[in-house]
């Protein structure tokens, strides 16, 4: 029996990949990085602080450190989403559902800590969550397990009792790794791609959230 859903953020909840790119194009462009489409491609399930180091690896600048570059991106980001943050489809249909089973719901994010309130407040579902995690406090972001498996203990509950709703492979595989049920929403273009088919299920929309939960009896009545 499912006793918590626990969401990833940037993909799943908000559509910010567009934000993450135009933000990390803007900083890294101004320091004389030549950011193209397919090296850029390379870092969109990375953690901020691995984009950052991955940029600098590829082109080396000076000037400003590693932590004030990510910073950098970060602050811009916030700004985007604040101005222009809009929901995935179905966001507040799957945490109504969640909330009227009684389940735990959680977040585990790969996004710097300080974003979670950003998102939260902008789509104005912060009141749905019981506990949220960064991969900010982590040794490892997703595909390491460690950011589900803080986000289970603040919950307290079973990994086995929980599952995770993310967008990407390298969440499938963290949530796996933590010993939970998994849902892929992939992005609309790659719906179709194999890749994602280690998800248990896979769904076009979060708003399909609900009547997957019910017949597969995961919600507790």
């Amino acid at each position: 029996m499912i006793e918590a859903v626990i969401f990833d953020m940037d993909g799943t909840l908000i559509d910010s990949e567009p934000m993450w790119k135009e933000a990390e194009r803007f900083v890294f462009s101004s320091l004389g990085v030549d950011v193209t489409d397919e090296l850029s491609c390379q870092t969109a399930a990375m953690t901020t602080r691995e984009v950052t180091e991955f940029w600098y690896n590829v082109f080396p600048w000076s000037g400003r450190s590693l932590e004030q570059v990510e910073n950098d991106v970060v602050d811009r980001v916030a700004t985007l989403i604040a101005t222009e943050g809009r929901a995935m489809e179905g966001v507040k249909t799957a945490l109504d559902f969640c909330q009227s089973k009684a389940l735990k719901i959680g977040l585990a994010t790969n996004a710097p800590a300080r974003l979670i309130p950003v998102v939260l407040e902008k789509l104005d579902v912060a009141h749905y969550f019981h506990a949220v995690s960064s991969s900010e406090y982590e040794i490892q972001g997703k595909p390491d397990p460690a950011v589900y498996l803080s986000t289970v203990k603040k919950l307290n509950v079973e990994p086995s009792a929980c599952i995770a709703i993310e967008d990407s492979v390298s969440g499938i595989m963290a949530a796996i790794n933590a010993n939970m049920k998994t849902v892929v929403v992939p992005p609309v273009a790659e719906y179709s791609d194999k890749k994602y088919d280690i998800a248990d299920i896979k769904l076009k929309k979060l708003s399909e959230l609900p009547d997957v939960l019910q017949s597969n009896c995961m919600a507790a009545d």
